[in-house]
């Protein structure tokens, strides 16, 4: 409803005189522009291109952070020595690391690639983390009991017990990646829909610039909608048992 009384006020403002800009259009215009984008086989490659990047980094960054996350909760040494290390590059902003990387891996897509990554990277690592912490202990007595090997008692133990963090993390970092993918196409781009945005801000076309817009805010919610889905399937007894615990 929000949603809606915000885009009624927009196209409100310029209909009735109240904003005069070139950089403000008509919601109208903008809906129109938004439309022959989204049938354009052009819009299609400039989207699909940062989809692929984002997606790429952000399974790429999730994998890690899964691994590096699961490691620092069994490994208490390897925790106390790497943690400070991690803390570091956890709190460098994105941004200040584009001109390094792009010494040493240029301007294409494998820099990109490797910025979210980066980027979806934490927020897994340290919901893993959390998770493989909160696992009961009576668990792995039980499993120490019945002399389970380690390696096996993390598999089967506490890395299922932890995909509820994962999940969370997860869908953090989905939303995180496709900002970063964005942002990093403003920064150090030819092509995508962060390189289109800008050029359209150059070029003074208001309207393609804003439907590139509204038209990526959709794509974020319906991936993001579309990872809830995945969760509640395959974590739905994670619900349950909190639900009956409760």
């Amino acid at each position: 409803m929000l949603v809606v009384v915000l885009l009624a006020a927009w196209e409100l403002s310029v209909s009735t005189g109240t904003v005069r800009s070139d950089s403000w259009p008509a919601l109208s215009s903008v809906l129109t522009a938004l439309v022959h984008g989204a049938t354009s086989e052009s819009w299609v490659s400039m989207f699909g291109s940062t989809l692929y990047r984002m997606t790429f980094g952000f399974l790429l960054g999730t994998v890690l952070g899964i691994v590096v996350g699961v490691l620092f909760g069994v490994a208490s040494y390897v925790n106390r020595v790497l943690m400070p290390t991690l803390e570091i590059f956890r709190t460098t902003p994105i941004p200040a690391i584009v001109p390094p990387l792009i010494f040493l891996l240029g301007v294409d897509d494998e820099l990109k690639i490797t910025i979210v990554a980066l980027a979806a990277f934490f927020p897994v690592a340290l919901n893993t983390l959390a998770g493989v912490r909160q696992v009961d202990p009576i668990h792995l007595q039980v499993a120490q009991t019945f002399r389970v090997p380690r390696l096996k008692a993390v598999l089967r133990i506490q890395l299922p017990s932890t995909l509820p963090y994962i999940f969370a993390g997860a869908r953090i970092s989905l939303g995180i990646s496709l900002i970063v993918a964005v942002v990093t196409e403003m920064l150090a781009g030819s092509e995508g829909v962060g390189y289109f945005i800008v050029s359209m801000e150059y070029a003074m076309r208001a309207n393609d610039m804003y439907a590139a817009i509204i038209l990526l805010s959709v794509l974020g919610y319906v991936l993001n909608r579309l990872f809830v889905l995945l969760e509640a399937k395959y974590i739905r007894w994670a619900r349950v048992l909190h639900l009956r615990l409760t």
